[in-house]
């Protein structure tokens, strides 16, 4: 007896989910709509976002203190939903953490590397997961025949922040990161970092009918629920009214914080709540 409510207990912890910012709500979105039964602690890094601009060091350090916070919930699995920490955090994450860590690179380079056709396929991140090179590596652990063109977009990522998600300035700064990748006949394109999807419209038009666009997001909640699956951790039942399914922390402005995400997930999202994340 002791057992079965052992594990429906486990079962019943919740998913901690992570990132830099705004930009992991996409993973949360389709975590939501994809496992629907499952509780979720978010954490956006809203005081030190971005991390695409610093150093191994310091986003290492940083997602070392998130998980720390996300552990005083007793969660079940981690998913680090952003790239930059994903490029540099994720292998210090796994050694130091005994529940399992999902990240969001592996599974959009496992659906690129199945998806082209030309084997021609862009990467765009941020300046750090470009130079990390670690979606190259994992796609070429797939299929070495292919090859992979990256592009730093910087400038994409506070524009989204800022909530330009349908603006011409969006528009034209898109355009010039990605005239490069239309000009050398990529087939797939991994929208690499979080924020991407949020103008996923603006890229397709961009880049047109014959580009993929790949959308780790989707793909990490698809892989969670997999994992969570084989370790028999799906949550079964539906948690209970008003029993705090969905709980958001921020480091920073987090009135902001609210109104993005309620106009990105139309789930009517009361409240955030600002946590001194250095603490930990």
């Amino acid at each position: 007896m002791e057992t079965t409510q052992n594990n429906q207990s486990a079962k019943n912890a919740p998913i901690g989910v992570f990132d830099s910012g705004v930009g992991g709500l996409t993973v949360f979105r389709e975590i939501m709509r994809q496992i629907p039964n499952e509780r979720i602690v978010y954490f956006g890094d809203t005081a030190r976002v971005p991390y695409g601009c610093k150093s191994q060091e310091t986003v290492t350090r940083y997602a070392r203190q998130i998980v720390r916070f996300l552990r005083t919930f007793q969660v079940k699995t981690i998913v680090v939903a952003c790239n930059t920490a994903s490029a540099y955090a994720l292998d210090t994450l796994e050694q130091e953490t005994d529940i399992p860590v999902i990240d969001v690179v592996k599974p959009g380079a496992k659906m690129a590397a199945e998806m082209t056709r030309n084997g021609r396929i862009g990467v765009i991140a941020t300046e750090a997961t470009i130079g990390s090179q670690i979606y190259t590596e994992y796609i070429k652990k797939l299929n070495k025949n292919v090859t992979i063109y990256g592009k730093a977009c910087p400038l994409l990522v506070p524009l989204v922040e800022e909530g330009l998600l349908e603006d011409p300035v969006t528009d034209e700064i898109a355009r010039r990161y990605l005239g490069e990748l239309i000009d050398i006949d990529i087939d797939t394109l991994i929208l690499g970092c979080t924020h991407y999807p949020l103008i996923r419209s603006t890229i397709g038009r961009i880049m047109g009918t014959g580009v993929t666009l790949v959308n780790p997001a989707y793909e990490t909640a698809r892989e969670l629920r997999e994992m969570l699956s084989a370790k028999d951790l799906l949550n079964d039942e539906p948690p209970a009214l008003g029993g705090n399914q969905y709980r958001f922390f921020v480091s920073d402005k987090a009135e902001k914080f609210v109104r993005f995400a309620n106009s990105i997930i139309k789930y009517g999202i009361l409240s955030a709540k600002s946590i001194n994340i250095e603490e930990y």
